[in-house]
């Protein structure tokens, strides 16, 4: 990582790599997220995945998830938003994608001492009806004392204004935690920590990347993507990863008990 990367990460909160991953990479995972796709049942489960409004909870489907892979739905319920959430550590093809001495080196130059992976997402971001996600901020679902969840996001398809790219709000990593996903009597819900008002879409920046592009942000940056309206997907890979020398909060919806944890190497 070069120390203008760096600086970028700690003044804006986040730092772009692009072509960090090869045509070949990305289409292996792309393969292996369809046959998980094609495998689903959805009369299995009613789970459907939105950050709308109160509407960040949870359901058993959902809060067994975090050692799985489960797919979950669109609002229209008929499409999948994602699949989550442990592909990582039980899935060959996401293994291999997911555990990468680059992102080990990277993970320390930002200052995680012992980087675990807690969390793997694939978001498909479906055309015309890929979903809104709110302005949120990642701390709010992984709380450590101190604060140190770091998100690796990899655009798997061209992201732009016109499929639903994320915006960030530069340098909004130094704002207050606004919400917390607190989990109790085996359910989750989100509540609100702090009044701080969202960003407004003029003080944001768009991150309209190529597909192959590594996106690195602090777990404290507000982040928002818009409705996908286009023709096009936009499909994503994100991993979510703490700090193993913080304490990692009991709220926490996410408890790896079975799966044992790893790192980026």
């Amino acid at each position: 990582m070069r120390e203008d990367e760096l600086q970028q990460y700690r003044t804006s909160g986040y730092v772009i790599f692009p072509g960090f991953k090869s045509p070949g990479e990305i289409a292996a995972l792309r393969a292996r997220a369809a046959a998980i796709v094609d495998a689903f049942n959805p009369s299995q489960t009613a789970s459907i995945f939105s950050t709308s409004g109160d509407s960040a909870r949870s359901d058993a489907y959902f809060m067994e998830s975090g050692e799985t892979v489960r797919c979950f739905l669109e609002e229209d319920g008929r499409s999948v938003n994602k699949i989550g959430h442990a592909m990582h550590d039980l899935d060959p093809v996401f293994d291999a994608f997911s555990h990468d001495s680059r992102l080990a080196r990277i993970a320390g130059a930002i200052g995680l001492r012992d980087p675990l992976i807690y969390q793997s997402m694939y978001i498909f971001k479906q055309p015309r009806v890929g979903g809104e996600v709110s302005w949120h901020q990642d701390a709010a679902f992984f709380d450590t004392d101190p604060p140190s969840v770091t998100a690796f996001w990899f655009a798997l398809e061209d992201a732009n204004r016109e499929n639903g790219c994320m915006w960030v709000q530069p340098g909004g990593h130094r704002s207050p935690l606004r919400a917390r996903f607190i989990a109790r009597d085996g359910a989750a819900r989100l509540h609100v920590v702090d009044p701080t008002p969202w960003p407004t879409i003029e003080e944001a920046t768009p991150l309209e990347v190529q597909a192959g592009t590594l996106v690195v942000f602090d777990g404290m940056l507000p982040h928002y993507s818009a409705p996908n309206r286009s023709p096009h997907s936009r499909h994503a890979y994100t991993l979510h990863a703490v700090d193993g020398t913080a304490r990692y909060a009991e709220t926490n919806w996410l408890q790896r008990t079975k799966v044992p944890l790893r790192g980026f190497a």
